[in-house]
């Protein structure tokens, strides 16, 4: 049986309206016009302090500010998950892939605590028993360390990372790590340009895609 690392945010939840509702209601506090959609979602993807300063950019909020707009914004994370839903056929693909034997675990760039927070809120939190987040290691995803670090407490067998974005994907090659590819989060770019050994737009579809890609690479 395989090891199965999964991103959070954009793969296995749509966390963005409550990103947004943090985030605009920092913006109206500063004098500055709210976050739409597409711009909150190109700013996901490499953890909190990143995104926040692509706020800051974006709304020409000063240099100084970024300590200050990061502990708020931290501060209000942990309570942001009444927005927060699972993409519809998550916890099925999750259960059997877990019922089928696989080691399922979470590498995140969100900090561990709103992590736990959301996976407690949705019930989420016993399917993952690893779960590796934003703050759990020095470095933060593309680099490969929190995906080796997350599979490799998994045990032994073959290795999967399934996951959303450009950083997923450039996490997976660093690592040598087949990808799996939703495209229903928050990528940026076509998918044919985002490298992927496979790809999947309904959640009810991976588990028969695992034991595909396990069987190929066999």
């Amino acid at each position: 049986m395989a090891r199965i690392a999964f991103d959070l945010d954009g793969t296995l939840i749509d966390s963005l309206p409550d990103i947004m509702e943090i985030a605009n209601a920092l913006l109206a506090e500063e004098g500055r016009p709210p976050l739409s959609r597409p711009e909150a979602m190109s700013f996901v993807g490499n953890g909190a302090p990143a995104f926040i300063e692509r706020m800051r950019a974006a709304r020409e909020l000063p240099d100084t500010g970024q300590e200050r707009l990061l502990a708020t914004y931290l501060a209000r994370y942990d309570g942001a998950v009444d927005l927060t839903r699972p993409y519809p056929h998550v916890e099925d693909a999750i259960d059997a892939l877990a019922a089928a034997g696989h080691s399922l675990g979470l590498c995140t760039n969100k900090p561990l605590s709103p992590t736990r927070a959301v996976l407690a809120h949705l019930n989420l939190d016993r399917r993952f028993p690893v779960i590796l987040a934003g703050d759990s290691l020095p470095e933060r995803k593309p680099d490969p360390a929190p995906l080796h670090a997350t599979l490799d407490r998994l045990g032994t067998g073959p290795r999967l990372y399934v996951g959303d974005s450009e950083v997923d994907a450039e996490t997976a090659q660093r690592a040598g790590i087949p990808f799996l590819l939703f495209t229903g989060g928050y990528r940026k770019t076509p998918v044919d340009r985002i490298p992927h050994a496979a790809a999947f737009d309904d959640w009810s579809a991976l588990p028969d895609l695992v034991t595909r890609q396990l069987a190929s690479a066999a």
